[in-house]
């Protein structure tokens, strides 16, 4: 039997039979991409030109959006580059990068969502802390660490991962290498670390989406007491995009790999896996700008500037 000393490539699952759908699906594809560079591409230059989001909130956003960019970029290029040329390989060092770079951008960005929920709950149940607590070293120290952490769990997994042996050919079904998918071509009995592993990251998460939960039924309970009209809409308007990207990223995710054995099938799989690698990193340029004027402000003066600019070349 193989094992994975003797794999040199893997074959991905394609999204269709026919070279017409693997056109349109390149299409699909190069537009979203298209999509999630430019939000996010904007938010980054919006926060870092505006002098007036030059906050905690902000900074963290301006993670958030690395992250995406980060995320995306990860599966999509490849994906895309196999649908135009018809084909479904990927080198074993190609497949070892994808799983590496697509935990440590989703381990990153779960972290960071969780100091965010942080800084809003400070920034509304404790605003006379605010800037002690959230200081500039404060936030570059968590997000450094939402970073390292996201990068020291993706080396654990990827080791742990690409050591197994692996006896069950080397189709991986699904459009980019990821560790359920490998677990499969490995050996029956060689993959239960790996497993502990992903156990021990998962309780990791669920500590975050309960201090998440936690954090923000403190929010709405403060929210509901603040006198003002005003001073609620604008405490909703900062809380509830990021409350939508977490409630975007956890549902789609959790679904895929909480759905029953009995619903799955490869087309649910692939159509799952979509939703939690793809949309939500081109999804949340448009929920945080939907709702934040602040920054829908900056990215209109940056828009108008950038075309005033261009007029006058």
């Amino acid at each position: 039997m193989p094992n994975s000393s003797s794999v040199g490539k893997f074959l991905l699952l394609a999204f269709a039979d026919t070279w017409e759908l693997q056109l349109l699906h390149f299409g699909l594809f190069l537009g979203i991409y298209l999509a999630a560079l430019l939000g996010n591409g904007l938010i980054l230059t919006a926060v870092a030109c505006d002098h007036r989001l030059h906050t905690p909130m902000y900074f963290f956003l301006l993670n958030l959006a690395l992250l995406d960019l980060g995320c995306i970029s990860t599966t999509l290029p490849k994906a895309m580059a196999n649908a135009l040329w018809d084909t479904r390989a990927i080198s074993y060092e190609a497949c070892a990068a994808q799983v590496l770079f697509f935990i440590f951008f989703i381990g990153a960005e779960f972290s960071l969502l969780t100091i965010m929920a942080y800084d809003r709950y400070v920034a509304i149940c404790k605003p006379l802390h605010y800037g002690s607590l959230l200081g500039s070293t404060a936030c570059a120290q968590m997000a450094a660490a939402a970073w390292g952490s996201g990068f020291l769990n993706a080396v654990l997994h990827t080791a742990n991962t690409f050591s197994l042996p692996l006896c069950h050919g080397n189709a991986v079904d699904q459009f980019f290498c990821e560790i359920p998918q490998i677990l499969k071509l490995s050996c029956s009995d060689a993959y239960l670390r790996e497993v502990g592993a992903l156990v021990f990251s998962l309780s990791l998460v669920f500590g975050c989406f309960v201090f998440i939960v936690f954090s923000y039924v403190q929010i709405f309970r403060a929210v509901l007491r603040m006198p003002s009209e005003q001073g609620r809409h604008k405490a909703f308007s900062t809380c509830l995009p990021h409350l939508a990207v977490i409630s975007l990223f956890v549902s789609t995710g959790l679904f895929a790999y909480l759905k029953p054995p009995s619903i799955s099938s490869p087309s649910l799989d692939l159509a799952v896996s979509f939703l939690y690698s793809v949309v939500p990193p081109a999804v949340n340029p448009l929920i945080y700008s939907m709702r934040n004027q602040e920054l829908r402000e900056a990215v209109r003066t940056l828009l108008e500037y950038t075309i005033i600019q261009h007029i006058h070349l």
